[in-house]
């Protein structure tokens, strides 16, 4: 789910990262970035801090982490070991501030002001919009409604804990990638989307139910706690989202609508979780 306009770029032994962006959001996702780093969580060290260039975007740069596999597949030993390591995230973050991360990126923003139901994105908003079969918006409509409900208070965690964004080597996760993609969420929100996303790897799908059950068990697991029926509701909700803008993406572009099959298959029981 990275932005078209985000690059990375070997340049000796750093990696130069330009994205469209805002320097402050930046700027503090960098700073967490140096926290968990420091706290010998597996992610590279920011080297800089944000600057903007003269034609709008947005540079930083890091050390360069390469190599490390893939982590594949949305069965329970894939599902253990990426709830395990975003619970090590989020101990290691929860101390962060929470303010300056808005808005989060379009996959994480199921309630965006104005009223509108999708946040704004430019790369497809300007496409058909008729192309989005009616049933995908009527439950983007129910899950935003559910997770408008939330209470819960905002923590610092990664928005975009895909398998394609993690590298691991000899059973270890080597490197956590796009520290742009923090946000400040309700923790059962932010642990639901990764535990729709976490087997997401070339091509952005749903996991399995039982699949996402076995990776917040891990979570709460890493944790020392299990959450409370309203977290779990919120969990199960916030699992739809990624899938569900990533389903509104398959049809704009006209690809093969894998994101968009597995939320048709799932979204039901899920939002009945849900209380939805």
């Amino acid at each position: 789910m990275s932005s078209l306009f985000r690059y990375d770029r070997q340049v000796g032994a750093a990696a130069v990262k330009v994205r469209g962006d805002s320097v402050r959001r930046v700027d503090h996702c960098l700073q967490a970035q140096r926290v968990a780093a420091a706290a010998g969580f597996p992610c590279a060290r920011p080297l800089t801090g944000a600057e903007r260039l003269d034609g709008g975007l947005v540079v930083s740069a890091e050390e360069w982490r390469p190599g490390g596999e893939i982590l594949r597949g949305d069965h329970a030993e894939p599902a253990r070991r990426s709830g395990q390591l975003l619970g090590d995230l989020l101990a290691v973050l929860e101390a962060q501030a929470v303010e300056g991360f808005d808005p989060p990126p379009p996959w994480m923003h199921w309630n965006p002001s104005g009223g509108s139901l999708w946040a704004p994105n430019p790369s497809i908003d300007g496409m058909d919009q008729a192309r989005v079969p009616e049933t995908t918006h009527i439950l983007a409509r129910r899950v935003s409604a559910r997770l408008a409900q939330c209470s819960l208070p905002k923590v610092l965690g990664h928005g975009d804990w895909e398998a394609q964004n993690i590298r691991w080597q000899d059973g270890r996760a080597l490197a956590v990638h796009d520290w742009d993609s923090l946000v400040a969420l309700p923790e059962a929100a932010i642990v639901g989307a990764a535990s729709g996303a976490f087997a997401s790897a070339e091509t952005p799908t749903l996991a399995p139910i039982p699949g996402s059950a076995a990776f917040i068990r891990s979570y709460e697991q890493a944790r020392g706690r299990t959450f409370t029926d309203e977290e779990s509701e919120v969990a199960c909700a916030a699992s739809l989202w990624p899938a569900l803008h990533n389903a509104r993406g398959e049809y704009l572009v006209q690809s093969r609508p894998v994101a968009a099959s597995a939320v048709m298959d799932q979204a039901e029981e899920r939002l009945r979780l849900a209380g939805a």
